[in-house]
Formats: C-alpha cells, structure tokens, sequence
C-alpha cells in the first residue's frame, strides 16, 4: 500500500490506544497471522538471540507475557515517521522513561507484516 501521513496519524493514534488499554486483541488486529518482530526486548525475555518473534500467536504470547512483567506500560506518541510502504512510530514509555522507534512494514491490504523496534 501507498503510506500516506493521514492514514499513519489514524494507524498511531489507534495503536497507541490499544497498548495504553492492554488490549492485546485490539493491538494484534493490525498485524497479518504471519508478521515477524525484531526487538531486544523479545531477545532479553525470551531469551533469543536474534529477537525475533514469528506468527501472530507467537507474537500473542510474548506480548501477553510482557504486558504482565509490565502493568504500568503507557507509551506517549512522540513522532510519526512516513515512508513509501511503511512507518516509523517514535514513543515514549512512561513507565521507563525510555523511547522507542518502531519501524513498520505494511502489506497492500494496510495490515503490519514486518516489524524492527529500536530503544535508546
């Protein structure tokens, strides 16, 4: 799909919602069955090396897992980045103090099927 920055501001203003409430369904609405994710959170929980988490139910259960190490989760939408096919969702998590680039890749029908977190 062509990204274009009305359709990331509503795409952000929705997934931060859905993490803010800890709906784990409502956030993995937005991901295909077979989306992939790369984060060293995922390398530090689950202890991989490479971090990277594959399916949706995969996925479900690491969140689910993390959500429950994290009942004070909160993210502050702090940019929107656009690219031709993508996005990149950069926030704050309040609970941590720290900030996370979220790059994500988007198939023609507007679902997530890629995903790389960044952390600083």
């Amino acid at each position: 799909m062509k990204m274009t920055i009305e359709f990331a501001q509503d795409f952000a203003k929705e997934w931060i919602s859905a993490f803010n409430a800890h709906d784990l369904e409502r956030v993995l609405s937005h991901y295909t069955e077979d989306f992939t994710i790369k984060t060293p959170v995922a390398a530090r929980l689950l202890n991989l090396e490479d971090g990277v988490v594959s399916g949706k139910e995969q996925v479900r259960a690491y969140w689910k897992f993390a959500l429950e190490k994290m009942p004070d989760l909160h993210f502050e939408l702090l940019d929107i980045l656009v690219g031709m096919d993508g996005l990149t969702l950069y926030y704050l998590n309040t609970g941590t103090g720290k900030k996370t680039a979220e790059v994500m890749t988007f198939d023609k029908r507007g679902m997530v099927y890629q995903v790389a977190a960044y952390y600083c």
